[in-house]
């Protein structure tokens, strides 16, 4: 009988001391561990993290720090990181968080527009994946690369669309040049080279004149015209005389594309610089900046007209008055060069 009580008592023991472990890996495991109010947050993990590298980036996340790692160590995830942006939602347990972990990598978008340099693209790019400005640069500068894919030191601007594409967050350098090649490939279909071809440009040559399409226009219906006006002068034979490509060679001898200029000078035409489309014939040497793809597009349709000559008009701001004659442009001209004195703007 005694015995039988003893018994009894360590069955009883053993139950209570199995409830209560029950109730800590329960609890544990799938009772919500978010100390958040918004309905989720967002978890960037490097490439190079470690799991107490997690932990501290989760803690601000975790209502139970403790649990969490028990957790993680009992899945295998301590062992296993995996760099990425994660989504984290309200009310997760622990269970969920570390299986989101594991496999949830989510995109994030990717967004650039008509950078004038390198340097500004890799500044921008860094913002918003995890390679930093540096290594994007490197990667993006690997004459290796440039020549394996067509480009040289003056067209590999060109290679890069303006647009939205989807990456991981943990893309590298390398990753994202060797997709924005690819997007570049996919870009020019056959249509596209056909056209160009007719043109007698190559892609690079067309990506050129749509950023001098680009940088004379922010108006996107008026593109074509643009683009149908420097066609007329390559095909007479006459200088681009594209202000644009001034203030560029201005700023790439000053080594500063931050200068502001709002004017040119007579006396920047004389620049010494093959950028300078005022002293040299034909296109400049690669593009002035990335061109939207709605310039590129109105390199390649151009609107057909005899227009040789345009000038900013002072009565529709944003557009231009378009001559087919030097004289009838002059007289365009008086009206913009009395607007552009009266707003004292002098460079």
């Amino acid at each position: 009988m005694y015995i039988k009580k003893i018994l009894l008592f360590i069955v009883l023991i053993g139950l209570v001391v199995g409830g209560i472990f029950s109730y800590f890996i329960y609890n544990a495991i799938f009772v919500s561990n978010t100390s958040f109010n918004n309905e989720e947050a967002y978890l960037y993990i490097p490439s190079d993290a470690n799991f107490n590298e997690v932990k501290s980036l989760a803690a601000p996340l975790l209502e139970n720090l403790e649990t969490f790692e028990q957790v993680a160590k009992r899945k295998g995830y301590a062992s296993n990181v995996k760099p990425g942006k994660y989504a984290i939602k309200k009310g997760m347990n622990n269970n969920d968080i570390i299986n989101t972990l594991r496999v949830n990598n989510i995109p994030v978008r990717v967004s650039f527009n008509n950078q004038e340099t390198l340097e500004d693209l890799a500044g921008r790019i860094s913002e918003q994946i995890e390679a930093d400005s540096l290594s994007l640069l490197k990667a993006m500068n690997d004459k290796e690369f440039l020549k394996t894919n067509g480009f040289g030191e003056a067209t590999k601007l060109a290679m890069y669309l303006p647009n939205s594409y989807e990456f991981f967050w943990n893309t590298s350098g390398v990753e994202f040049r060797e997709r924005m090649a690819k997007e570049y490939q996919k870009f020019w279909t056959s249509e596209r080279k056909t056209k160009a071809e007719k043109m007698n440009l190559t892609p690079e040559e067309v990506i050129t004149l749509a950023s001098l399409v680009h940088k004379e226009t922010a108006k996107v219906d008026e593109r074509p015209k643009v683009a149908g006006l420097y066609l007329n002068r390559i095909r007479k034979g006459m200088l681009l005389q594209a202000d644009p490509t001034v203030i560029y060679a201005l700023k790439k001898e000053a080594n500063d594309f931050d200068m502001v200029i709002k004017r040119v000078l007579y006396r920047d035409l004389e620049l010494d610089s093959p950028y300078n489309t005022y002293k040299y014939a034909g296109l400049p040497p690669g593009p002035i900046a990335m061109p939207d793809i709605s310039a590129i597009e109105a390199v390649l349709n151009p609107e057909s007209h005899d227009y040789l000559y345009f000038v900013a008009d002072v009565e529709n701001f944003g557009y231009h008055k378009f001559a087919k004659t030097l004289a009838q442009h002059n007289r365009n001209k008086v009206q913009y060069v009395q607007w552009i004195n009266a707003q004292k703007i002098n460079r």
